[in-house]
């Protein structure tokens, strides 16, 4: 039996010999066939086709799920040291306290007036499209929620303040509360510029040795990412099936659109202020914003976002300062949609909402957005908590929760380049040492 090369089956095998190795050395092919895979198997297994039953789906999602499970464990073992080496390292390696101070006030700047944006643009679309209006008023009851969900007390709001400062930094690590550690970290970076530089040098050493191993880690995790996204696309697709989506394509089609709008908007601020083109963008930050896609957590994408900033010859002082900060403070993606879904669930409940209500509900959410953990499922709990203090009916949340997943998945990619953004604006305030 012979096997010429030569002859068509021949050709063909070399065509794909060099297809596959592209793919291999390409992480974002793998990214998005993955992505494409995971979806086709999830469909198929899910509830849209009901070929397998839904505790058998549930086992099967559990298992395909398992590399991003453990991608994801992987990335929150040294979330914390890295986020706290990264933010202590670019203040203590900042030039002069004016840089510092320019970066600060200017990063702050565009968190709030991005967030206010993202938030006006959600109210815009549901007020102009009123997608709750065509759902079904009569709700099913909504699960048990903790007690803390079920209500919101403005008058609490300046303890809730107060309650963010990490008073019990050990409390803080353990339970995982990454805007007490970013608020730490940034107290002990601007406290290390007021000490001897010799004084603080060792200290500053062993945090540049801490995030070198964590970026190790870091590396052996991003090995799982096609088997992850797989595994987490087919598992969310099995979970949902593509009936839950037809049946809420109005809310879902006035979240996504304002998502992309508030994504145009980066896109534009890159261009005319960055002088970044859009292609050079989505080379640098391709493969970050399709794993944030996957992951849908903003925190998880970290150290990526942080390598496509100096991929877009963003000095590492500053990409190591505006990254953590901004994943866990940026949230304007989350702000847009948050205005979306409480509308909705206004909407649906037959509430109309007079203007000083709409825009105490834009401050309300810029305010809960900020500083909200990029974590996946982490709006639900925000959003219930706010539609509780203005007196919004909460069953309705259970409609939305099928959807929850996918819109948070494309939300996070927004937040992500909105930190990607910011970066790029401040790259200026602090030169870059290593440059050539």
């Amino acid at each position: 039996m012979s096997n010429d090369t030569t002859t068509e089956p021949g050709h063909i095998y070399q065509q794909r010999t060099k297809l596959r190795v592209w793919v291999r050395s390409r992480l974002w092919a793998q990214v998005i066939l993955a992505m494409v895979l995971g979806v086709v198997v999830g469909t198929v297994l899910g509830p849209t086709t009901g070929l397998v039953s839904a505790q058998t789906a549930q086992t099967l999602g559990a298992w395909l799920a398992l590399p991003g499970k453990l991608f994801l464990g992987l990335i929150a073992i040294v979330l914390v040291p890295l986020v706290f080496s990264s933010i202590i390292g670019g203040l203590a390696n900042a030039p002069s306290a004016d840089a510092m101070r320019s970066v600060g006030l200017r990063l702050g700047a565009f968190i709030l007036l991005t967030t206010m944006a993202a938030s006006w643009i959600g109210v815009t679309l549901a007020q102009l499209f009123k997608p709750g209006e065509g759902i079904e008023r009569q709700l099913p009851p909504v699960e048990q929620m903790p007690a803390d969900m079920q209500s919101f007390d403005f008058k609490l709001l300046p303890d809730l303040v107060v309650g963010v400062l990490p008073t019990n930094p050990a409390a803080s690590v353990i339970e995982g509360d990454l805007l007490a550690i970013v608020l730490l970290a940034l107290l002990a970076g601007v406290a290390a510029t007021q000490v001897q530089r010799e004084k603080v040098a060792p200290f500053i050493a062993l945090l540049d040795a801490v995030m070198s191993i964590s970026m190790t880690v870091v590396k052996w995790a991003m090995m799982l990412t096609p088997l992850a996204v797989f595994g987490l696309m087919a598992q969310l697709m099995m979970q949902i099936g593509l009936g839950s989506l037809f049946g809420l394509a109005s809310y879902v089609g006035t979240v996504m659109l304002g998502l992309v709008l508030l994504f145009a908007v980066y896109l534009a601020i890159l261009v005319l202020l960055g002088r970044t083109t859009v292609r050079a963008f989505f080379s640098a930050a391709g493969q970050t914003l399709l794993l944030a896609f996957s992951t849908s957590s903003s925190s998880a994408v970290m150290p990526s976002t942080i390598q496509a900033a100096r991929r877009l010859n963003v000095p590492e002082q500053v990409a190591s300062l505006v990254v953590p900060v901004g994943a866990t403070m940026n949230m304007a993606g989350t702000a847009l949609y948050q205005s979306v879904a409480i509308l909705f669930l206004a909407q649906m409940a037959g509430i109309e909402m007079s203007g000083p209500e709409i825009m105490l509900l834009v401050a309300t959410l810029v305010g809960s957005s900020i500083g909200a953990p990029g974590t996946p499922g982490v709006s639900i709990a925000i959003l219930a908590s706010v539609a509780a203090g203005f007196g919004i009916p909460s069953e309705g949340l259970v409609i939305i929760l099928g959807v929850d997943r996918l819109l948070d998945m494309c939300r996070t990619v927004v937040n992500v380049t909105g930190d990607l953004t910011a970066t790029v604006l401040l790259k200026s305030s602090i030169p870059d040492e290593g440059a050539n």
